[in-house]
């Protein structure tokens, strides 16, 4: 596995929004489409709509990776010979540096093979085409976690919160409050720290897999 990320920096790169990338050789025509994204969940429908739409294409390859340490990935080649398309295109999501962010190649073939070497320029090419004309931002990975308080203890928590510079969402308040806050994971020690001290208040790690809290 690569290390262009470690887990003491919680700093990360990704891209803004969708982009896109071509490349054409001996007729065939490769279409590369970049997306942002935050989870596998989110995959799967983007692939869809793409074979949907370009649907008499003769494949779809893709590779995506997540995280912050880049630890969630995957490569498809979709019918071509193995490691010509998806690992290509997962080569060039390393090179960039990227996380959360999956690229899907439409091929169209021309008529005429390219071979193993013509795939594979064709595939990284493409996906090079579409990251460059992606716009690159700073990501910040975070944990969200579950604040349960007294509600005498409300402006307590919500002094430490603004002190942390936090913002809380989700907020639930009743003799029993509740609310979510996304804590940056360098920050993660001096959060539970904070409120650790803090009588007639816990505080709850959200699980991912916890849909209706994530």
């Amino acid at each position: 596995m690569d290390t262009s990320f470690t887990s003491a920096n919680d700093c990360y790169k990704s891209i803004l929004g969708p982009s896109t990338g071509i490349f054409k050789d001996n007729g065939s025509k490769f279409l590369a489409f970049a997306y942002p994204v935050s989870s596998e969940e989110e995959i799967k429908p983007l692939i869809q709509q793409l074979k949907k739409e370009y649907f008499d294409a003769r494949h779809h390859c893709y590779a995506y990776r997540l995280g912050h340490t880049g630890a969630i990935w995957r490569m498809n080649d979709d019918g071509e010979p193995s490691s010509t398309a998806g690992r290509p295109i997962y080569g060039q999501i390393l090179s960039s540096e990227l996380s959360d962010i999956l690229v899907v190649v439409v091929r169209y073939f021309g008529g005429i093979k390219l071979g193993v070497p013509g795939l594979i320029r064709a595939y990284k090419t493409s996906t090079a085409d579409a990251i460059a004309n992606a716009t690159i931002i700073e990501k910040i990975a975070t944990i969200p976690y579950r604040i349960i308080f007294d509600y005498l203890q409300m402006n307590s928590v919500m002094k430490r919160l603004k002190d942390m510079g936090l913002s809380p969402t989700n907020q639930q308040f009743d003799l029993n409050c509740s609310l979510r806050v996304d804590v940056r994971l360098n920050s993660t020690a001096s959060f539970l720290e904070a409120f650790d001290k803090l009588e007639g208040c816990r505080v709850e790690k959200i699980e991912a897999q916890n849909e209706e809290e994530v």
